[in-house]
């Protein structure tokens, strides 16, 4: 039970033990890295895995030079988009089956149609936001997929909303995550950063609320 614990920790806390998992896997880290961002964007069953903490701590260890600034850029950046792409197909192809079954208690087909109108109204800057959302980010391509958002539409906001999370939070790390009262408040650094990537998203709902208010 210990052994289960200490390894869930660690999963959980990756961000914390990059730099030893670089120093017993060396250039397999990348592989590794790409796993966990694909895991964390792929499959709605494993929303708790480290995203924007991991993306920073790999850029910072990147300024050290631990790791290539530019093989974690394009590795995570594909690592992220073929995530919400396979999320997105699972939606699309096994979600909708979901929501027809007879007895389901909780997937209506009320609920589809209502994220199919969500989609076609808030679709494109839906994707590119919840990138920067935990939680949000594993969710939105699968709800893309239920809704049958088009797919072109959808590949072009993934890639765009992929390479844009990726580039912000390693770069930040990149340039910022070494330098002493940031290291010392990396919790607050990642929180901060979270509220400004969904500022957007939250002016947006407000916009929306009050439009509601005066109709």
């Amino acid at each position: 039970m210990k052994l289960l614990t200490n390894l869930l920790d660690f999963i959980l806390h990756l961000d914390k033990h990059l730099s030893i998992i670089i120093q017993n896997f060396g250039a397999l880290t990348y592989a590794i890295l790409f796993l966990i961002i694909f895991a964390e964007t792929g499959f709605v069953v494993t929303p708790f895995l480290p995203g924007d903490s991991l993306l920073f701590a790999a850029g910072s260890l990147a300024a050290q030079g631990s790791l290539n600034i530019w093989i974690l850029l394009i590795v995570l950046a594909a690592s992220a988009i073929l995530g919400d792409t396979i999320n997105y197909g699972v939606g699309k192809f096994l979600g909708t089956k979901m929501f027809y079954k007879t007895n389901n208690r909780f997937l209506k087909k009320e609920y589809l149609d209502r994220t199919r109108r969500f989609y076609e109204k808030y679709g494109n800057k839906t994707i590119v936001l919840a990138r920067f959302v935990p939680i949000v980010r594993t969710f939105a391509p699968f709800v893309a997929g239920v809704g049958k958002m088009n797919y072109f539409k959808f590949a072009f906001y993934n890639i765009l909303g992929g390479i844009l999370w990726i580039s912000i939070f390693i770069l930040g790390g990149y340039f910022f995550g070494n330098i002493p009262i940031v290291k010392r408040n990396f919790t607050i650094v990642i929180f901060v950063i979270i509220i400004l990537s969904i500022l957007p998203m939250i002016i947006e709902a407000w916009k929306h609320f009050k439009k509601k208010q005066q109709n």
